[in-house]
């Protein structure tokens, strides 16, 4: 019997696809915000060896790198609360993302900076740059501009990965995918829509984060008469 496609059976629950590909997104990009506040403070620290938050981060990034996520999210949610930490499932899928996504942003960031010769550390304290300003313009924007197709690698991949948080019942776009199958019967065409609706989603955070990386990363050169001389040489032209 030839099968009949009937996507108007997945359409019907357009409501319960939008909020589910909403809280991935809005997991996602929260989860990029902080957990790389978490992947650059620990970069830093385990490229310069800072004792004794090298041996955190390091012990940090070994732990989860080598631990599935689904297995930190359980422990998250029904772990924690056995000490009394009661969290929701927003919260503990936030709280997990976070924490993933900051153990390998760490790595990433700190393969970025190890690149930073130290011949322009040299010449920015000779020119009398402040430290803030030879961390900023010297250390951490070459840095991320080196790595940021790496970290927009990870955080689509994190995205993809945060499917599984569907199993503590969290409205993600893969729970609206089996609660839509479980009411239509229509698996096929169900996953086959929420499968493209993830594909779209990838392509829309790699746009986002692309943007975020020539806005905020690539450094914009200032006016030749606006620069010091010897700017060029150690900045890369950053404002």
């Amino acid at each position: 019997m030839a099968y009949e496609f009937d996507f108007g059976a997945v359409f019907g629950y357009s409501g319960e696809l939008a909020r589910g590909a909403g809280f991935t997104l809005a997991l996602t990009l929260a989860g990029a915000v902080f957990g790389g506040a978490i992947g650059i403070a620990g970069g830093v620290c385990r490229a310069w060896r800072i004792a004794p938050l090298h041996w955190l981060f390091k012990g940090y990034v070994e732990a989860i790198r080598n631990t599935p996520f689904l297995v930190q999210l359980m422990f998250v949610f029904f772990g924690l609360p056995s000490l009394g930490l009661q969290l929701t499932e927003w919260q503990a899928c936030l709280l997990t993302t976070v924490v993933n996504l900051g153990a390998y942003i760490t790595e990433i960031v700190r393969a970025g900076i190890q690149e930073t010769p130290r011949g322009q550390l040299e010449a920015a304290n000779a020119l009398g740059m402040g430290r803030w300003a030879c961390f900023r313009h010297v250390v951490l924007r070459p840095a991320l501009q080196k790595v940021w197709p790496a970290l927009t690698s990870q955080v689509v991949i994190v995205m993809l990965g945060t499917s599984v948080v569907s199993q503590i019942a969290a409205e993600d776009l893969t729970f609206a995918a089996n609660f839509i199958q479980s009411r239509n019967f229509r698996a096929f065409e169900t996953y086959l829509v929420v499968t493209a609706m993830y594909f779209a989603l990838a392509l829309l955070l790699r746009q986002i984060l692309s943007w975020v990386g020539r806005r905020f990363v690539v450094a914009r050169r200032a006016p030749a008469a606006s620069r010091p001389a010897g700017a060029n040489a150690i900045t890369g032209g950053a404002a």
